[in-house]
């Protein structure tokens, strides 16, 4: 199938791309940074999702993964109006069999930067707008909304050793997630998927289940 992912120069946007050219689809990235994968069924297109004028013309995307992001900078216009753009040109039409919108667990937990938290939030309700509307395609739209992801992004925190102890507390399941964990999900969803729908999956180890109960002892 033809795939586009944005976003796919590192992190989960790399780790997904290289998971469908592992199972032989065709790959197109875009990223505003150069790519790195190297592969005859994969093509990048260095650009800013934000720049509708520097899009490339592809047609016929079976496969639309919504990656690209960013953390306080610019959040709203990245993670949400780009987002919307790039569903729009490339997403909505008769050969999507499949969209993934890549959020957050802060968009259910509102536990992070305010920006940050309102536009995947946003994310959450568009979804559900998109996967009305590609339903008569026969197509799916859901989000996939990881908590704690070892990623460049996050390095701030997860080289900190007291720090990331102090996260570990917060997460249940006392780690976090590597980028091929969220790839084998994105796969998942996008093509094992065929039925599930309009919906946001959360994967973060328990994070936005956590909570302490504060009551009067015995």
């Amino acid at each position: 199938m033809k795939v586009l992912v944005t976003g796919s120069s590192q992190g989960i946007g790399r780790a997904i791309a290289e998971r469908f050219l592992s199972q032989g689809h065709t790959v197109y990235g875009i990223d505003r940074q150069e790519g790195g994968i190297v592969s005859e069924r994969y093509t990048h297109f260095q650009c800013d999702v934000r720049d509708r004028e520097g899009l490339p013309e592809l047609s016929g995307i079976e496969i639309l993964i919504n990656n690209a992001g960013t953390q306080n900078e610019d959040d709203i216009d990245i993670n949400l109006k780009a987002l919307i753009y790039i569903t729009e040109k490339y997403g909505v039409q008769p050969a999507i069999r499949s969209i993934l919108n890549i959020g957050s667990a802060s968009a259910h937990t509102g536990a992070e930067f305010p920006e940050y938290c309102a536009s995947k939030g946003g994310v959450l309700a568009y979804t559900k707008n998109v996967a009305l509307r590609v339903a008569r395609f026969g197509a799916t739209c859901n989000s996939l909304d990881p908590g704690g992801v070892f990623t460049p992004l996050n390095e701030c925190v997860t080289s900190d050793p007291e720090l990331f102890a102090e996260i570990m507390n917060e997460t249940p399941l006392r780690r976090w997630a590597s980028s091929e964990e969220i790839a084998d999900w994105a796969y998942f969803l996008t093509v094992t998927n065929k039925f599930c729908t309009g919906q946001s999956i959360l994967v973060d180890g328990g994070e936005s289940i956590n909570f302490h109960f504060v009551w009067k002892e015995d």
